[in-house]
C-alpha cells in the first residue's frame, strides 16, 4: 500500500512540475516561424507546411507591367484555372425552375422560386419585381454574408423565428433597397444557411454549421465555394431567360462571404455587367502566412474556416488577382483594405483602358490616407485582431454599404 501511495505522490510531483514548466512559456516568444537548423529545414509539421505555403507562387498572379495583349491572355488563363478548380458538374435535363409563391408588397411583387440544380437537390430564391415596369430593367443578384439569408436581404422574416435576420435593418436588406430603386433584385441563400440549413431553425438560429457540409464536399472532391457558385450560376442563368430583365445589365452583388461566389461568377461568365464587392480586399495566402501568433494553449490560428478552403486555389491566384481579372467591367469595392492590393486592381483597369470603371471606398475610420497602414509586406507573428488593424478593417462597421452602392448603381445604370 505504501508503494502505491509513493508512486502516486511521485507521479503528482512530476505532473505538477511539467505543468509548472509549461506555464513559463510565452506566446510572444513563439509568434515567428523559424528553423533552428543550419539547413533551414523544420521538424515541426506546422513549420514545414508554413514554409511550403510561403514558397507557393500563384500561377496567375497579376503583373503590373502586362501589356493589353498579355493582360487578355492572362485573363483567359485565370478563367480556365477557375473552371478547373470550381468543378461544376454537367447536369443534363434538369427540370425548369418553378414559381411557388407570389405576394404583393408596397411598390413591388415578391416571388419565391425553386430550382433543381442536382438530382439530390431542390433550392430556392426570391425575386423582387418593381410595380409598373413596362420594359426590361437592370437586375441584381444578391448574395448574403456569413449568418445571412435571402429573406433578410429581401426585408422578410426568416422561414422560422430563430432565422429572422435583422430583416428591417437597411444595413442588411440589399435586395429590398435595390427594388425600391426600380431594379429587379434576386436574393439567394448560401449553402447550409437560411432555408438550406439543417437544424439551426430549432436551436442555434443564424449561427449556421457550415463546416460539416464543407467537410463532406471536400471529401467528395468538391468545395463549399464550388458548390455555392454552382448554385448561384443556375440562378444567374435563369435571370437571363426572364423577359423583364435586361440581360446586358445584370449586376452581381456580394456581401462578405458572398463576395467569393461573386468573384467566381464574374470570372466564369463574361456577360455579367458589373459587380458589388462589399468587403475588404486582401491577399488570402498572405493572411494565412502572417497570422502565426499562438494562443495561450499554443494553438496557432487559421484565418478562416474550411468553408473558405478550395484545393489548388492558392496555386493559381489570390483575391486581388481575381478582382483585377474582372476588368474592364464596372466594380465598386466598399470596405477598402491595403492600398497595395487596391492599387493592383486600379492598375488592371488602367491596362484594360477603363480606369474609371473601378470605384473604391474605405471604412470611414480609414478614409483619410494618413490613418491607413500602407505597407508592401505584412509582418509575420500577427493575431487576428492585429491582422485586421494592419489591413485597415473596422470590424464593428462591416455591413452592406447601400449608401455607397445605390448612388453608384444609379449613375452607372442611368448612363448606359
Amino acid at each position: 500500500m505504501k508503494n502505491i501511495f509513493l508512486t502516486i505522490g511521485i507521479s503528482l510531483f512530476f505532473n505538477g512540475s511539467l505543468y509548472a514548466q509549461s506555464d513559463d512559456w510565452s506566446p510572444k516568444n513563439h509568434n515567428l516561424i523559424k528553423s533552428v537548423r543550419e539547413d533551414g529545414r523544420f521538424l515541426s509539421s506546422y513549420g514545414v507546411v508554413h514554409a511550403m505555403l510561403g514558397n507557393t507562387k500563384p500561377r496567375y498572379a497579376f503583373h503590373s507591367d502586362f501589356s493589353p495583349k498579355e493582360f487578355r491572355k492572362w485573363q483567359k488563363g485565370l478563367r480556365h484555372a477557375m473552371e478547373e478548380i470550381m468543378k461544376f458538374p454537367q447536369i443534363k435535363n434538369s427540370p425548369a425552375p418553378v414559381c411557388i409563391k407570389r405576394e404583393q408588397r408596397e411598390g413591388y411583387r415578391l416571388e419565391k422560386w425553386e430550382f433543381y440544380p442536382l438530382p439530390e437537390c431542390v433550392s430556392t430564391f426570391l425575386v423582387l419585381i418593381p410595380d409598373n415596369i413596362n420594359k426590361p430593367v437592370p437586375a441584381i443578384l444578391c448574395i448574403p454574408g456569413s449568418g445571412g439569408n435571402k429573406e433578410g436581404l429581401a426585408g422578410e422574416p426568416g422561414i422560422a423565428p430563430k432565422l429572422n435576420d435583422r430583416y428591417k435593418d437597411p444595413k442588411l436588406t440589399q435586395a429590398l433597397n435595390f427594388v425600391k430603386e426600380g431594379y429587379i433584385a434576386v436574393a439567394v441563400d448560401n449553402p447550409a444557411a437560411g432555408e438550406a440549413s439543417d437544424l439551426e431553425r430549432y436551436t442555434l438560429g443564424s449561427n449556421y454549421d457550415y463546416d460539416v457540409v464543407s467537410r463532406y464536399l471536400l471529401e467528395l472532391g468538391w468545395s463549399y465555394l464550388g458548390y455555392a457558385s454552382y448554385l448561384d450560376m443556375q440562378v444567374l442563368n435563369w435571370m437571363k431567360t426572364q423577359k423583364h430583365i435586361r440581360k446586358d445589365r445584370i449586376v452581381v452583388s456580394g456581401f462578405s462571404l458572398g463576395t467569393e461566389p461573386m468573384m467566381v461568377l464574374g470570372t466564369l461568365d463574361t456577360s455579367i455587367y458589373a459587380f458589388v464587392y462589399n468587403d475588404f480586399l486582401c491577399q488570402t495566402q498572405e493572411r494565412a502566412e502572417v497570422m502565426t501568433m499562438p494562443d495561450k494553449n499554443g494553438r496557432r490560428p487559421f484565418p478562416n474556416s474550411i468553408r473558405h478552403l478550395i484545393p489548388d486555389f492558392w496555386k493559381n491566384f489570390n483575391f486581388p488577382d481575381i478582382v483585377a481579372a474582372l476588368a474592364p467591367r464596372p466594380i465598386i469595392l466598399t470596405e477598402g483594405g491595403l492600398d497595395r492590393d487596391l492599387d493592383l486592381v486600379r492598375k488592371a483597369y488602367a491596362i484594360a483602358g477603363t480606369p474609371d470603371n473601378v470605384k473604391i471606398y474605405h471604412y470611414k475610420k480609414f478614409s483619410d490616407p494618413d490613418t491607413r497602414k500602407n505597407v508592401e509586406y505584412l509582418p509575420e507573428g500577427l493575431d487576428r485582431n492585429e491582422y485586421f488593424r494592419m489591413v485597415n478593417v473596422d470590424g464593428p462597421n462591416h455591413y452592406f454599404k447601400s449608401e455607397l452602392v445605390v448612388p453608384w448603381l444609379r449613375k452607372l445604370l442611368e448612363e448606359r
